[in-house]
């Protein structure tokens, strides 16, 4: 069999990574593969800059169509990101016949159907494993090893910069912006760093993961999404008094036929496998019908890392080329028309223990007024914490609920920040207490 010859799109840090696991471990890759397997073209807009890889100038070009539009090119990476016009070249790379591996969450978040029918329609595989978890082998395992199981949940932590920067609030006491500030500066976080810590980033993540788990096609905008922007400091401290720790969680659940999709700061015991997963670290936690529970741990991002995850499906794709079966397995893990279509539940059924806390003025039948307002809305309080009194104006009442509808909570939050002795607007944080 003939060379297989590969076209690259992006030629930023994870495509660095690319060039450089073909300069390094070339000869190997043709060992376990039977055949060489060549990066003939990468194509980036900028070309110029220095990258930490040396290459040919024979192989660089400002013109995706010089990748995209080669009848010699088998297999196309697409490290560009974004949507557009990341989704126009995977459908053109498609539509040319050619097999696709992308680390694109956004872009497979909200156009995998499109992209994932017109590959099933070509014959050709489009495969994303580093779009979840960097180099944690997640996306294979769900639909390779693990694929007769029926999965109740998914969890996940799957974004390196929040996970980076609780985990700095937790062990030095630091607050949001200081580590945030930090995290910038050692290149864990973006200039602009909404994606990350607002939860979108990890909402991409978990479209995916649910799609695979539960075989079905979720609307990303009915993922609920809660980033890490208003938890400070002093609640990390309240929560490591209960034994808490914080966490910005994916979870899904296939409960009943509907799906539970939600990002948001998690509460979980120090015990809890995924409190133990700190500073730049994913992990992925599942539980299957027969495997019981699973969890994955490692990289979540980076050049290396990622760059493992990107080639481990371009050499899945060679196998497939040598073995003459085309696509051996379904992008989403069974075939387009078998994919459900389960309701995702709305937030306000979901029912928790819930962590309260309010800044109040300091002044007597405060306390009394909150316990009335949770009350009238079927809240029952398990444990409180009260600082001592101090010089402050303000001081904060801690509350550990007993399970509760997220519609009440909702309802009684609302009515305590509108209470005369309420200061500034208060927080409420869901509590998961055991491992899935």
């Amino acid at each position: 069999m003939e060379a297989i010859k590969v076209g690259l799109l992006g030629f930023g840090t994870v495509g660095a990574g690319v060039v450089k696991v073909f300069q390094c471990n070339g000869t190997l890759l043709a060992r376990r593969l039977g055949v060489p397997v060549e990066l003939v073209r990468i194509a980036d807009l900028d070309i110029t800059t220095p990258r930490p890889v040396q290459v040919e100038t024979t192989l660089l070009t400002t013109a995706a169509a010089a990748v995209l539009d080669d009848p010699d090119i088998d297999i196309v990476i697409e490290l560009i990101g974004g949507y557009e016009p990341a989704r126009s070249f995977v459908l053109r790379a498609i539509a040319n016949g050619k097999h696709v591996v992308t680390a694109n969450k956004a872009l497979l978040a909200l156009h995998g159907d499109e992209i994932f029918a017109a590959a099933e329609q070509a014959g050709v595989n489009v495969m994303f494993e580093a779009a979840v978890g960097g180099g944690i082998p997640i996306i294979s395992a769900i639909k390779e090893n693990l694929c007769a199981n029926r999965f109740h949940s998914v969890f996940g932590i799957l974004n390196g910069t929040c996970n980076y920067i609780l985990t700095r609030m937790t062990e030095n006491r630091e607050d949001f912006a200081t580590v945030l500030a930090d995290a910038q500066a050692k290149g864990y976080a973006e200039a602009d760093p909404t994606f990350d810590v607002e939860g979108i980033d990890t909402a991409h993540k978990l479209a995916l993961l649910c799609n695979l788990c539960f075989g079905t096609s979720i609307a990303f905008d009915s993922i609920y999404r809660e980033g890490i922007t208003r938890i400070t400091s002093l609640d990390i401290e309240f929560a490591r008094e209960f034994g808490y720790t914080f966490k910005l969680l994916a979870i899904g659940k296939c409960v009943d036929g509907e799906i539970e999709a939600r990002v948001h700061p998690t509460m979980l015991p120090h015990d809890h496998p995924l409190a133990e997963v700190d500073g730049v670290f994913n992990a992925v936690r599942l539980n299957g019908d027969f495997v019981g529970p699973v969890m994955l741990h490692g990289y979540g991002a980076g050049m290396e890392a990622t760059a493992s995850a990107v080639m481990g499906d371009v050499m899945a794709i060679v196998r497939n080329l040598r073995a003459g079966v085309g696509v051996r397995t379904p992008a989403m893990g069974c075939p387009q028309g078998d994919v459900a279509r389960l309701a995702v539940k709305s937030m306000e059924t979901l029912i928790s223990p819930y962590y309260l806390r309010v800044f109040v003025n300091d002044q007597p039948g405060v306390l009394a007024q909150i316990a009335g307002v949770l009350g009238r809305h079927r809240i029952s309080i398990e444990s409180m914490l009260q600082p001592h009194r101090h010089e402050a104006a303000a001081v904060p009442i801690v509350l550990m609920t007993h399970v509760a509808r997220e519609r009440d909570v909702c309802a009684a939050m609302t009515e305590i920040d509108q209470l005369e002795s309420i200061c500034g607007r208060s927080l409420f944080v869901r509590i998961e207490e055991q491992p899935e």
